[in-house]
C-alpha cells in the first residue's frame, strides 16, 4: 500500500487546495493510500519532520519534489510548474508523477 504524509503548517493558505488537489489525483488514479496529515506547528516540528515549507507532500518517504529544499523551517514551500512558472501549490502532474514513481518501485 501507498503511504503518504501531507505536511502543512497552518500560517501557509495553501496548504487545504494541495489537499484537495492530493484527494483529486488518489481518486482519479483509483489509488488506496494510508495518509497521514501532520500539523507542523514549531521549528523544532519542522526539524523533526525535515518540513522544508508547506505544504510538503512524501510517497513512501520520498517529497514529490526532487528539488526539495534541503532547509528545515516554518514557512510557505514554493514549486514549479511544468512550464517553469512558480506556484505555491504542487500541480497534479507532479502529485502523479511521485505516485506512479512509488507504485513502480512497490511491485
Amino acid at each position: 500500500m501507498i503511504q503518504i504524509q501531507f505536511l502543512w503548517w497552518a500560517g501557509c493558505p495553501s496548504h487545504p487546495e494541495a489537499w484537495q488537489r492530493l484527494q483529486t489525483v488518489l481518486q482519479d488514479m483509483d489509488v488506496d493510500a494510508l495518509i497521514e496529515s501532520v500539523e507542523i506547528k514549531t521549528e523544532a516540528d519542522a526539524a523533526q519532520w525535515r518540513f522544508p515549507g508547506s505544504p510538503t507532500i512524501r510517497v513512501n518517504e520520498v517529497d514529490i519534489d526532487p528539488g526539495a529544499p534541503q532547509t528545515y523551517r516554518l514557512t510557505c514551500r514554493l514549486y514549479f510548474r511544468e512550464d517553469g512558472r512558480p506556484s505555491p501549490l504542487p500541480s497534479e502532474e507532479t502529485i502523479r508523477r511521485a505516485i506512479l514513481h512509488a507504485r513502480r518501485n512497490s511491485t
